[in-house]
């Protein structure tokens, strides 16, 4: 448990720097899902998860996760619970702390993520979850 923790670290820590160009962390079938918003919807596999991340962030500049905080759920399964730090490239309008309090999941097994689940809004995972905010 404590080394698919490390790797969730490893990776929000990257993310928090503004930098999502790896993807050696998920396994080669990942499944990954946005949950709320314009982008909603299922992928499998690291190409699909690259394309749905590329048209996702493609309206904003500066995109930054900052964790709030991180909850280990069981052996396979971590919670991270962040906000978003952004710019709308078309409206220049900014994203506060307030506005984009998110949640993610993250399922590892043999040191590879094979489950991301982003919740843009951080309440649907609670709900999905079973979990108490």
């Amino acid at each position: 448990m404590l080394e698919n923790l490390d790797l969730v670290r490893s990776i929000v820590a990257a993310h928090a720097r503004g930098d999502y160009s790896s993807s050696e962390w998920a396994h080669p079938d990942i499944e990954y899902s946005i949950v709320g918003g314009l982008f909603s919807g299922d992928w499998k596999g690291r190409p699909a998860m690259a394309r749905a991340a590329r048209e996702l962030f493609s309206t904003w500049k500066g995109h930054r996760s900052v964790v709030d905080e991180i909850r280990p759920l069981d052996n396979e399964r971590v919670l991270v619970l962040s906000h978003v730090i952004a710019r709308a490239r078309k409206s220049g309008i900014e994203l506060d702390a307030a506005q984009t309090r998110t949640a993610a999941l993250w399922q590892v097994r043999k040191g590879k993520v094979i489950r991301h689940v982003v919740y843009l809004n951080r309440g649907d995972a609670f709900a999905d979850l079973g979990l108490q905010e």
